[in-house]
């Protein structure tokens, strides 16, 4: 693990980008970012980083397809991964079933991106810990 630990944030909005990358450095994490899943394969394979978090819906190559690759990669395969999305249903019964999937892809967990930023710091130290 990288000392501060490396979170690496994937996604096509510059303000999600630098909102979620200012809240992770002010809770002690080294953050470094890009705008799809392509570039977010290169930069993976460039700086292994503790944990990546990837948005589902993104242009040039998705999320999911991005973490499918990732997993299909030996330099990659072990990475963590979070989704972040847009998308979800606030009933707990639907978030299981979505973190069923995101698992299934090969991710360890998924947050909406309306989350309070407190909980995404709090699922990134847990699954880092993890």
């Amino acid at each position: 693990m990288h000392n501060p630990p490396l979170i690496l944030i994937v996604d096509d909005m510059p303000s999600f980008l630098e909102i979620f990358g200012e809240k992770l450095k002010g809770a002690g994490f080294a953050v470094e970012t890009a705008p799809n899943g392509e570039e977010g394969i290169k930069r993976a394979k460039e700086i292994q980083p503790d944990l990546i978090l990837m948005d589902v819906r993104m242009p040039v190559m998705n999320g999911t397809d991005a973490v499918v690759k990732l997993k299909d990669d030996e330099a990659t395969k072990n990475l963590r991964v979070i989704f972040l999305t847009e998308l979800g249903d606030p009933r707990e019964e639907v978030q299981a079933v979505n973190r069923k999937f995101a698992q299934e892809l090969g991710a360890v967990d998924y947050v909406k991106k309306s989350v309070d930023l407190d909980v995404l710091v709090a699922k990134v130290k847990s699954h880092l810990a993890s």
